[in-house]
């Protein structure tokens, strides 16, 4: 099987499906000429056009309230926005628009859209540009979110989202683009809504989703040396969640540890950590930990930097405090 990285996979996923569905445009800034902010859409231009590969000027709001509008006339925009730090100023169109149209009319009018971009810290950008917003979409009835890095999960959920008839939220890394990966040359499609467990273990689950899927691998390695097995998860799907698969895998480990981009108040790991000790807390034979971002804004400093994102040995440590407690 070939190895692509991250941004060739999302474009291929985008182009086989502009390919097949004439209905099918991407929009955003720098999509078109420059071929993407991250050359994710490099060459879609030359191959579709310009009445489908569509630049937009620097405001969000207005072009994702055309891209909606678009969906709710039998097309299936791909709206990209520079970063998701970004899109908070179109989260009007996204959660207001997109996810209540369908109940709000009745059924009468859907929402097909997918709404993609790199999320999350990218290093030394500082405070407003360092934001990971999963658990916010994810806390809206009518997205679907995604939260991958994969370069293979990444090609397939983005044909699944692009064919959903539901709004989809789909997140990346600005740090990932050049993550490498095996992805097949036949179609194949992810389905949304199931998470993938990456390595089987049996002493201790970790759940992660995106770039700290990095941090947990490597976590995992260290664990390995000192004869503790670790299962990983890749929850990839953020809403739906995959319940079935963590609750059977912490039936089989009976510890759970969950690694997060997340500002800790409120994050996605909260809410698998209440649905984990409501169904399968008779099967822990330690409490639920989990590791999240400093609860504070990410400053421009490389040291600050460092100390805000979860890392392998502080993780390596509290998975050990884990594994060496009881009931």
């Amino acid at each position: 099987m070939r190895t692509i990285p991250l941004r060739q996979a999302l474009r291929e996923a985008m182009e086989e499906e502009m390919r097949r569905d004439e209905s099918i445009f991407l929009m955003g800034e720098e999509v078109a000429q420059y071929n993407g902010a991250y050359k994710v859409s490099q060459g879609m231009l030359d191959e579709f056009g310009p009445k489908r590969v569509i630049d937009t000027p620097i405001a969000e709001l207005g072009f994702s309230a055309i891209a909606v509008g678009a969906a709710m006339n039998n097309t299936r925009p791909i709206v990209e926005f520079m970063t998701w730090n970004f899109a908070e100023l179109a989260i009007d169109q996204v959660v207001n628009h997109a996810a209540k149209i369908l109940s709000m009319s009745g059924g009468q009018f859907g929402c097909p859209i997918v709404f993609r971009g790199p999320n999350g810290s990218a290093g030394q950008l500082a405070a407003q540009h360092s934001s990971a917003f999963e658990n916010w979409y994810a806390n809206i009835p009518g997205l679907k979110v995604i939260s991958t890095i994969n370069p293979y999960d990444a090609k397939g959920l983005m044909k699944s989202a692009i064919r959903d008839n539901d709004p989809v939220v789909f997140m990346e890394s600005e740090t990932a683009y050049g993550e490498m990966g095996e992805v097949p040359e036949e179609e194949y499609l992810v389905p949304i809504g199931k998470a993938d467990v990456k390595r089987q273990g049996t002493d201790v689950t970790i759940v992660s989703y995106n770039k700290m899927m990095k941090v947990v691998h490597a976590v995992a390695d260290e664990l390995a040396k000192e004869n503790i097995h670790a299962e990983i998860i890749d929850l990839r799907t953020i809403r739906p969640l995959d319940w079935h698969t963590i609750v059977e895998s912490v039936k089989k480990t009976n510890r759970l540890v969950i690694v997060e981009e997340q500002w800790p108040f409120g994050s996605v790991g909260a809410e698998i950590a209440y649905r984990i000790q409501k169904e399968a807390f008779d099967y822990l034979d330690a409490p639920v930990r989990r590791i999240a971002s400093a609860d504070t804004n990410m400053h421009y400093a490389p040291n600050l930097v460092a100390g805000f994102l979860p890392d392998v040995p502080r993780t390596v440590k509290i998975v050990k405090e884990v594994m060496y407690m009881t009931k």
